[in-house]
């Protein structure tokens, strides 16, 4: 375990509460966790490698719009892509935890530049419409995963500290940050050099970002074994047994959660667009959305600068039921520039929720499963976003704008709803054997610190191969709550 004079951050207290403040400024937490030795190479590594996840759609339709002339079949290659990603990426997850970081990504990264490449082909030689299907779905399907594995590699080195929100808080602002790049960079790319340079700067992030997030394997999380066997598995019941099929007790609940959180995010960003354009000022609607990207991003940091006593549990529900209400005064905004203040201010709220989430996650996944587990969640929002951009385009057709922000309100309070009605399921930990749950109100500070939890195991695994690195010299005490 991690501990005093140890090699990772000290576990304070996580007794039920609010936060504890901060006594040593606004970038102290951030300076710790990537004073641990090379933990900054992984994590820049991950940002560079998770930029496709922005540019790939976006890029396709560009792409092919530009050499055919259809931006039906354009769209269509790019949603089928976006599906092929939403299907494969747990079962790639899955593959991670159960042969290493390294041994699945170098081959998936390869095969994603490659499915690139025969698109732009496929366009360019002007192919049949099937060979655009084909590629486009390859090319969702090899999306490397990058930022689930960035956390999985986090909760390795964080397993029991209460600085994981923290770094969970790097990867939710660099999310931000490549959804605010991405689109613009793709954009330029396509229009001002070549309709295929976008999707081929997507390619060569992927495989830069990948190639170098594998050679770091110094903080490549160990392999961890489910410690049920299939006898103690028959004897736990169906319950049990259906539960054990799940990365995560959580899940349940999450997964449906963040499918109506991602209808939500593409219903508000569709009629932000419509608003725009309806007051003859469609080009500001980008401005406003960044509004929505910087709140999350600003929300995101204050949030990981904090240690915090209250359980991920019922902080997500806190900051998912503030983030519905500002989205349910949308369609009331009488302009784009009160609506931009507005819509700043509910993003503030949005990075935190989506971290507790992944909080949960790590402290309640089955051993083994973790990156499994996140990859569920990026799935179910995937899966939000293309249902939701579907009824949003109709609802903003027959309607208009305020109908559509409406429609957000409405994801927004059934992610809230099912998120309360399933918080103690939420809270639950993983099923191992025939044990029960754990402690309903763990959190991400005070999850896996007994000795059979599998934050434990991965704290002590985390412990050799830092001790080993030298990383004891991150020299922050144990106990430290701010």
């Amino acid at each position: 375990m991690t501990g005093a004079g140890g090699p990772g951050l000290g576990a304070g207290p996580a007794a039920a509460g609010g936060s504890t403040g901060v006594r040593r400024g606004f970038l102290a937490p951030y300076a710790e966790i990537f004073a641990i030795p090379r933990a900054w190479r992984f994590s820049a590594a991950g940002i560079v490698g998770r930029m496709p996840m922005s540019m790939y759609g976006l890029g396709t339709v560009l792409l092919i719009s530009a050499g055919t002339g259809r931006y039906g079949l354009a769209g269509s290659v790019s949603a089928v892509g976006s599906l092929g990603g939403a299907a494969c990426a747990p079962q790639l997850g899955r593959l991670v935890d159960r042969l290493g970081q390294h041994r699945v990504l170098i081959p998936v990264c390869v095969a994603f530049a490659l499915s690139v490449a025969g698109l732009v082909a496929a366009v360019t030689l002007h192919a049949p419409d099937w060979t655009l299907f084909a590629c486009g779905i390859a090319g969702g399907a090899t999306m490397p995963q990058t930022g689930p594995m960035a956390r999985a590699r986090w909760a390795a080195l964080l397993a029991g500290s209460p600085r994981l929100h923290t770094a969970f808080s790097v990867e939710s602002v660099a999310d931000e940050v490549c959804f605010v790049i991405g689109p613009a960079a793709v954009t330029l790319l396509a229009t001002e050099v070549h309709p295929a340079a976008g999707v081929g700067c997507a390619a060569l992030c992927a495989l830069a970002g990948s190639l170098w997030f594998a050679s770091q394997r110094s903080t490549e999380p160990p392999l961890v074994t489910a410690s049920a066997s299939p006898a103690a598995a028959g004897q736990a019941g169906p319950a049990v047994r259906h539960r054990a099929r799940l990365a995560a007790p959580g899940l349940v609940v999450l997964m449906p959660v963040y499918l109506f959180i991602g209808a939500m995010f593409v219903t508000i960003d569709l009629s932000t667009v419509a608003f725009a354009t309806r007051l003859g000022h469609k080009p500001l609607a980008g401005l406003v959305l960044g509004c929505y990207a910087l709140g999350s991003a600003t929300g995101g940091l204050w949030y990981g600068s904090r240690s915090w006593r209250a359980p991920a549990s019922r902080r997500m529900a806190v900051t998912l039921c503030l983030t519905v209400a500002g989205v349910c005064t949308f369609w009331a905004m009488p302009s784009l520039p009160v609506l931009a203040v507005v819509i700043y201010l509910c993003g503030l709220t949005i990075a935190p929720t989506l971290i507790a989430g992944f909080s949960l996650l790590e402290a309640t996944a089955r051993p083994g499963r973790a990156t499994e587990a996140m990859s569920w969640l990026s799935t179910g929002i995937a899966v939000g976003l293309a249902i939701g951009a579907t009824a949003a385009g109709f609802i903003l057709d027959a309607f208009g704008p305020r109908w559509g922000y409406l429609f957000a309100a409405g994801c927004g309070v059934t992610a809230a709803l099912v998120y309360l009605a399933g918080l103690r399921k939420v809270a639950a930990g993983p099923v191992t054997g025939a044990a029960g749950p754990a402690d309903p109100g763990v959190g991400p500070a005070d999850a896996g610190t007994g000795p059979a939890g599998p934050g434990a195991r991965r704290a002590d695994a985390a412990a050799e191969r830092a001790g080993a690195a030298g990383s004891g010299q991150a020299g922050v005490a144990a106990g430290r709550t701010d």
